[in-house]
């Protein structure tokens, strides 16, 4: 692998690669990171020695050992991952519950930083690391080095193989597209930065490929998808439908409820004159006319698992992982409705 194919893939110098791959001062964090990713797809990270895969021959079941040791979890907060947010905190719940189901202790680290946090750890101490949601590509580099199992949940960076586990974007979205086209929906405009995570862009790309295979044309606008999109207020600034779709796809509710307030700002009525999707089923206070129920805990639940697996089979292929999620259409809002107005009655009594 040379330097100068990097280069040339990332539009950067040859010099700002090699400041970048040898970790010295120089370029910037963005310009670092950008290098690093372009690295990872060209298969500058992988060792060309191919370990020889094994099974044990004999392999207990998880439930019948007795587990010693302890775990990291690791919340890098890149996309307010924290154990308070409404999404990623059941699914540390998940990942902490069934730690302490197979007696294993747990550390919880929050937004690392590439020096001390790793001169804290003694991998010699460690069964193997979890990480739950985006990871930078530098901190990870960090960890490959201390050489332990490590298992991500809805992450991946081409620089590191480990296992993962995600929900199956792909198919939940094919699946709502295909429920709403069957309603007769056929006008569609996708919202979310595509680029934010890896679960944005598999969603994305169910939700093109869908209206592909179903033969309806995509007239997607860029700056829904784009950068803009993924600071719902910069988009609010910048976003003024001229001709609206039938459906907003968001990548996720809380997108949707943002997305869905910035349009009654507009005057447009939700749903009278456009619908709006989610995906996570975490917001219940706006009319979001489908989305995917994820099971969060489950999520953690499976991560530890396949942490414990990894642990007895370090040798073996990496894995991903995907958790089915079941489509939620709302074809009535009149409990939204209801609701709102007890609401309000209850506020103005009280």
């Amino acid at each position: 692998m040379r330097i100068q194919e990097i280069a040339d893939l990332a539009g950067v110098s040859k010099f700002a690669v090699s400041r970048a791959l040898s970790g010295k001062s120089g370029v910037s964090a963005q310009t670092r990171e950008k290098i690093l990713r372009v690295a990872g797809q060209l298969g500058y990270f992988k060792n060309n020695e191919q370990p020889q895969q094994r099974f044990t021959s004999e392999l207990q079941e998880i439930e019948e050992i007795k587990w010693d040791g302890t775990i990291v979890v690791m919340f890098p907060n890149l996309r307010y991952q924290n154990r308070e947010h409404i999404y990623w905190g059941p699914v540390f719940e998940g990942v902490s519950s069934r730690l302490r189901q197979r007696g294993l202790d747990i550390i919880t680290i929050t937004e690392p930083s590439d020096d001390n946090v790793f001169k804290l750890l003694n991998p010699e101490a460690i069964q193997g690391i979890i990480t739950i949601g985006t990871v930078s590509t530098q901190i990870l580099l960090k960890i490959k080095q201390m050489d332990i199992p490590v298992v991500m949940v809805d992450h991946s960076d081409p620089v590191f193989a480990c296992d993962t586990i995600f929900t199956d974007n792909f198919n939940s979205i094919q699946q709502m597209m295909m429920k709403l086209i069957s309603k007769g929906y056929r006008k569609f405009q996708f919202v979310g930065n595509i680029k934010d995570a890896q679960s944005y862009f598999d969603r994305w790309l169910a939700f093109r490929s869908t209206l592909e295979s179903c033969q309806i044309e995509l007239q997607q606008d860029p700056v829904l998808i784009g950068p803009e999109a993924q600071d719902i207020f910069l988009l609010f600034k910048q976003y003024r439908p001229v001709d609206l779709p039938e459906v907003y796809v968001c990548v996720h509710d809380v997108h949707a409820q943002f997305f869905i307030d910035h349009l009654y700002g507009l005057g447009i009525e939700v749903p009278a004159q456009v619908a709006v999707t989610g995906f996570d089923n975490t917001c219940h206070s706006h009319p979001i006319l489908a989305t995917v129920n994820v099971n969060k805990e489950l999520l953690g639940m499976r991560a530890v698992d396949q942490m414990l697996w990894r642990i007895q089979n370090p040798e073996t292929a990496h894995e991903k992982k995907l958790i089915y999620a079941d489509v939620i259409l709302r074809e009535n809002y009149a409990y939204l409705l209801n609701g709102e107005v007890e609401r309000e009655e209850a506020d103005a009594e009280a």
